[in-house]
């Protein structure tokens, strides 16, 4: 597969975790806890570590949310987990980081949305104050600005100035625009009150795909600042999912993007650790990053009208997610593992020998029985009621035998 020319952006270290450059491209997500109830913060945050999310943000919105801050960071330590969490601010950040010092320090970056924090009003007073604790700490920040919260003194100059224009254009387009001038605005303001280029992360969310990935084009195109990318609203379920594929994968591919972050909405008391999952597997299809063993299975047809094939496939599945958190520990390289679980003989024996376990299913009318492969050979075949069982046998023995051998080497 061609490697990606990955955009030259500055390196920026948060709480031991690099974005930027040639780090690879991290995938964060948020709780969406009360902040303020800490065990409860402590045990999703630790759900979405499970997962995979490599940073965390949390929102810290009021005083009981400051205060419980550095209690959420020591819990998560004595949990086992390293994970750089990040504090969300908006409005009272000022307020919250000078009056909470230990809160300051327990968080591995603030999150700073510049059309929230007085920019473009009187004075950029607040603004100044969250980046001067920042260099007091020593903290990165992320400068995040939003469309739904676009510092309005500045598009609306911008929207004066187009009009008056001989050629204005689209009222979109200078939204866009007004997006980009922002948050390189506000990075040279935070560089002015202190900032190093390797301590600032910039954003420009949008609900759009096609915005998305105009707005952050045209940013990495005038910038080398570190990006995170997403939207930031993508939706529930198949909506969000497809909405964020479409919107990144494009920039990603263009080598634009050194975090992600799949803003899923979850159903009423759904996992959370969904959007991780969501944002994995966008780069792993890419070919970008490995996270998890994947299985490749046919659609089905009139050929599998059985549904055993789709059976085995999601128990697979299934077995992976629950595995994969101690198979990384004790089987480096585990997440390149290729599965295919076919239903019938017309791609299922041929698909099979290009993964490293493949199993084809007997289709309708077929022979009752399931031949599998191992790194492109027949290596046994199985019939009868255990199938499920013997092919997951033969999934551990692979894996033991492939993967425990690199850590003996080590």
């Amino acid at each position: 597969m061609p490697e990606i020319q990955r955009r030259r952006a500055v390196t920026v270290n948060i709480g031991g975790v690099h974005v930027g450059s040639d780090a690879p491209v991290v995938v964060q997500s948020m709780t969406n806890t009360d902040t303020a109830d800490v065990e409860s913060t402590v045990q999703q945050i630790a759900a979405l570590a499970r997962a995979g999310s490599e940073m965390v943000r949390v929102t810290v919105n009021n005083d009981d949310a400051a205060k419980a801050v550095p209690y959420i960071v020591e819990g998560i330590a004595k949990k086992g987990w390293k994970t750089p969490i990040i504090g969300d601010f908006h409005y009272n950040g000022h307020l919250l980081l000078s009056k909470y010092p230990d809160t300051a320090k327990a968080l591995a970056k603030y999150r700073i949305n510049p059309g929230n924090v007085s920019i473009g009003r009187k004075d950029d007073d607040n603004f100044r104050t969250m980046v001067e604790v920042a260099v007091k700490h020593q903290k990165p920040v992320r400068i995040g600005v939003n469309w739904g919260s676009l510092d309005q003194a500045l598009l609306t100059k911008m929207m004066d100035e187009n009009s008056k224009a001989a050629d204005p254009k689209p009222a979109r387009d200078v939204m866009m625009e007004a997006m980009v001038v922002s948050a390189l605005d506000n990075a040279a303001a935070a560089e002015r009150y202190g900032l190093r280029r390797d301590q600032i992360v910039l954003s420009a969310k949008v609900s759009g795909v096609r915005d998305l990935i105009d707005v952050y084009t045209e940013l990495a195109r005038r910038c080398d600042y570190a990006l995170h990318l997403g939207l930031t609203e993508a939706g529930m379920g198949m909506k969000g999912i497809v909405a964020s594929a479409s919107g990144l994968a494009p920039l990603l591919l263009s080598g634009i993007g050194d975090t992600i972050r799949v803003s899923l909405t979850p159903t009423p008391g759904g996992d959370r650790s969904e959007e991780v999952r969501c944002g994995q597997q966008i780069l792993q299809s890419l070919g970008i990053r490995s996270f998890m063993p994947q299985v490749t299975s046919c659609p089905g047809c009139g050929r599998t009208t059985s549904t055993y094939f789709q059976e085995l496939a999601e128990r697979i599945q299934g077995y992976l997610v629950e595995q994969m958190p101690e198979w990384k520990k004790h089987y480096p390289g585990v997440e390149e593992l290729k599965l295919a679980v076919m239903g019938c003989i017309v791609n299922g024996p041929g698909e099979s020998k290009h993964a490293n376990i493949g199993i084809s299913l007997p289709g309708t009318f077929e022979e009752p029985k399931a031949p599998v492969y191992v790194d492109g050979k027949l290596y046994t075949t199985l019939k009868g009621d255990r199938i499920v069982e013997e092919f997951q046998e033969i999934l551990n023995e692979y894996v033991e035998k492939r993967y425990g051998r690199v850590l003996v080497e080590a």
